[in-house]
C-alpha cells in the first residue's frame, strides 16, 4: 500500500499540510508516498496585483490559523510584476524525482514552499529552482550540482513529465489540492481532501483498512 499525494508547492493550503503530512508518514512507516504534481496555476501569464496580493493574504490568514506555519507577508507585497505560474517549481520537483529518486521527494518538496513562502524566493526562476532543489537533496544525502538540476529542469522530457503529472491529477477527479489517496492493490480511494489533522487522516486510514 502507498500514499499518493496530489498537491501544488505554491499552493497555501499544500504548505499548511506538509507538517501533518511529514507526522502521517512517521506513525505510519509501513506505508510509503508518491506525490503527483497539480499544477494549480500551470502556465499562467497575469501578473499578480494589489487585488491577487490581498486575496492571498486572506488565505494565508487561514491557512497560517489552522497548522501554525509561518507566512512572509512583506515578501509578497514586495514583489513587483510577479506572475503566479506554479508550473516551473512543479517541473523542480519532477526534476529531483528524475535526478534522485530514492530521496524524500516530501523533504524535496517542503523545502521549495518553505522557499516561497518565507524566504520569499522567486520560485518561477531556474536558478533559483536549481539553487533550492540542490541544497535540499544535499541536505537528504543526495548530493546533485545546481547545474545538474538546472539542465535537468530545463530538459524537454522534464517538462512533458509535468505535464503529465498535471494530465494525472486532472483524470483522478481532483478538484482541489492538497488531496491524499490511499493505493491498495491498483485501486484508489480518498482519504481526505483539503488540510486535516494527521490524528483525522490516522483514523480514515483505519477505517479503510478494516
Amino acid at each position: 500500500m502507498e500514499l499518493v499525494l496530489a498537491a501544488d508547492p505554491m499552493c497555501s493550503w499544500c504548505y499548511g499540510f506538509g507538517k501533518q503530512m511529514g507526522l502521517l508518514l512517521e506513525r505510519r512507516p509501513d506505508l510509503s508516498l508518491k506525490i503527483i504534481l497539480g499544477g494549480l496555476r500551470a502556465g499562467a501569464t497575469d501578473v499578480l496585483d494589489d487585488a491577487g496580493k490581498q486575496f492571498r493574504l486572506h488565505h494565508w490568514g487561514k491557512v497560517e490559523e489552522a497548522s501554525g506555519v509561518p507566512f512572509n507577508r512583506e515578501g509578497l507585497l514586495a514583489r513587483r510584476g510577479f506572475v503566479y505560474d506554479t508550473e516551473p517549481v512543479c517541473r523542480a520537483v519532477v526534476t529531483a524525482r528524475v535526478l534522485r529518486s530514492e530521496a524524500d521527494l516530501l523533504g524535496v518538496f517542503r523545502a521549495f514552499q518553505h522557499a516561497f513562502y518565507v524566504d520569499a524566493l522567486d520560485t518561477t526562476d531556474g536558478a533559483v529552482l536549481a539553487e533550492t532543489g540542490s541544497r535540499a537533496l544535499a541536505e537528504l544525502g543526495h548530493p546533485v550540482s545546481s547545474e545538474e538540476f538546472l539542465a535537468e529542469w530545463n530538459k524537454r522530457s522534464t517538462i512533458e513529465e509535468a505535464a503529465t503529472d498535471f494530465a494525472t491529477v486532472r483524470a483522478m477527479g481532483v478538484s482541489s489540492f492538497p488531496t491524499l489517496f490511499l493505493n491498495k492493490g491498483g485501486t484508489l480511494s480518498k482519504v481526505g481532501a483539503g488540510y486535516a489533522h494527521v490524528d483525522e487522516l490516522e483514523k480514515h486510514l483505519a477505517a479503510m483498512a478494516a
